[in-house]
């Protein structure tokens, strides 16, 4: 790719020489206002090593055991399931990521083009700024391109102990046409944000009078230090719809606000809490032991296929992928195609080798160990 280039979404590009690291010379993104957080964001994602140190995601603690006469055919493995009662055509998620400027909104339609495509459930960067800039809300309408898809509009769960009510929320799901809204919990994201809201005292109220009042399910996640199995109890008994775990292993939203920080206690600070969190597996099996039949989302640090199999062995009803799909969906629309056609591919043979034929088997699999 070169500085020439102009995709088949009508992205205009120039070319990001990053920080210096070399993980993303070459790569191409739009030329924005360097003070908008959102794109900040996305280059910081795609250029500075944010990804948890010294912590995993957990999946490797676990291992399938190969089933060498399987007894089905390869073609007839089956992927459909439901969510909320939605159909959807795979059992995987494009997690919440962007939006917000004309760069960023420009992803989240390329984004929402290949859900459609290829069945994924999808989520969108939170809503906030569109609410606040009606001139935003085009970044995040995404049910034009994804007619089909469950989507998911998101808000920071802490706006409501900021003035955000019930009809900034249904404002968020309108915009974003969605089926459903998550309510995200970023509070070590927040201390180090320099824009941070921190009042996150008696919140939970809040959800709950949230809950009773959407006229769409709510569900809550984290951003990447995860949900833990008496955290997640707490939420659903005051009316949440769903969790998404969106556990440690994968971003850490406190290395990215390092990166953009010119505080050094600050930066020194986030730091520390590099390696901060609960792993995603570990996340999964707390809460399906917690709420056997809550809805689960299980995101934060999948890297393939077979993490999204693990991952629904363990307790998931969708698998998430965030900032590993990032730099396919800035590339270009093949290439994002390819890398979530990549991720099926992967979950359908590692559910050929266990001899799953659908969703169902591999929820129920006695295949999944210990590593």
């Amino acid at each position: 790719m070169n500085s020439e280039h102009k995709d088949t979404a009508g992205m205009p590009a120039e070319t990001i020489t990053g920080s210096g690291t070399g993980r993303s010379e070459g790569r191409l993104l739009p030329e924005v206002p360097t003070g908008e957080r959102k794109i900040e964001h996305v280059r910081l994602c795609l250029d500075e090593e944010v990804g948890s140190v010294g912590l995993t995601s957990g999946f490797e603690r676990y291992r399938f055991r190969h089933s060498a006469l399987p007894e089905i055919d390869f073609e007839d493995i089956k992927l459909d399931t439901t969510f909320l009662d939605i159909p959807v055509r795979t059992p995987l998620l494009i997690s919440s990521m962007t939006g917000g400027s004309k760069a960023t909104g420009e992803i989240n339609m390329r984004l929402a083009e290949a859900a459609e495509r290829r069945g994924w459930a999808l989520g969108v960067g939170s809503v906030r700024a569109a609410v606040e800039k009606e001139e935003l809300a085009p970044t995040f309408r995404v049910r034009e391109c994804a007619p089909s898809v469950p989507v998911i509009a998101n808000l920071g769960a802490v706006q409501l102990n900021y003035g955000f009510g019930l009809d900034d929320c249904q404002r968020a799901v309108d915009i974003a046409g969605a089926d459903m809204l998550v309510l995200h919990l970023n509070g070590l994201q927040e201390v180090f944000q320099p824009e941070g809201n921190t009042r996150f005292g008696r919140l939970l109220g809040r959800i709950e009078d949230l809950c009773r009042t959407l006229e769409v399910p709510v569900g809550i996640k984290e951003v990447g230090w995860g949900i833990d199995g008496e955290t997640a109890r707490r939420l659903l008994d005051i009316g949440a719809a769903f969790i998404d775990v969106a556990g440690a292993g994968g971003t850490s939203w406190s290395q990215v606000e390092k990166f953009r920080s010119k505080d050094p206690v600050r930066r020194g600070a986030a730091e520390a809490f590099a390696g901060w969190g609960n792993p995603t597996a570990e996340c999964i099996v707390e809460v399906r032991e917690a709420a056997p039949a809550c809805t689960l989302i299980g995101s934060g640090g999948l890297q393939n296929g077979v993490d999204a199999a693990k991952a629904i062995a363990l307790g998931a009803d969708l698998a998430g992928f965030g900032r590993g799909l990032l730099g396919s969906a800035v590339d270009s629309v093949e290439a994002l195609d390819q890398r979530l056609a990549q991720v099926e591919l992967e979950l359908q043979t590692a559910m050929f080798g266990i001899g799953a034929g659908n969703i169902e088997a591999l929820r129920s699999t006695a295949r999944l160990i210990r590593a």
